[in-house]
């Protein structure tokens, strides 16, 4: 959403090109999130999704759409910092789940 709140700011004239594509990879990245964990009990899926969320895909795109804009002027630096800084943190997160997908398959319960 920050990134979406600040690119509002950008000019009218990145609107369908560095605007659509910062906002379509930053929200990729939840999508993905979100579709991999409901197809946690299939790890081979899991893993798919979570490394399309990471440096396989969107959250790699959207570090590149952020370096763009400072370097336009459209964000500050400091913001492209913060977000990059975020993004890092959160392809930590992914490639832990990667490395690890049975902690996050769903608990199986007894039907007796």
């Amino acid at each position: 959403m920050m990134i979406f709140e600040e690119s509002k700011n950008f000019p009218g004239e990145e609107r369908y090109s560095l605007t659509s594509q910062i906002r379509r990879s930053s929200r990729s990245v939840a999508a993905n999130i979100a579709e991999g964990f409901r197809k946690r009990q299939y790890p081979n899926m899991f893993v798919s999704k979570m490394a399309d969320a990471d440096a396989d895909a969107e959250a790699t795109e959207t570090q590149v759409w952020l370096d763009f804009a400072r370097d336009c002027g459209y964000i500050s630096p400091q913001f492209c910092t913060n977000m990059t800084e975020s993004y890092e943190e959160i392809g930590k997160m992914l490639n832990s789940m990667i490395e690890r997908p049975e902690r996050f398959a769903p608990a199986v319960q007894n039907r007796t």
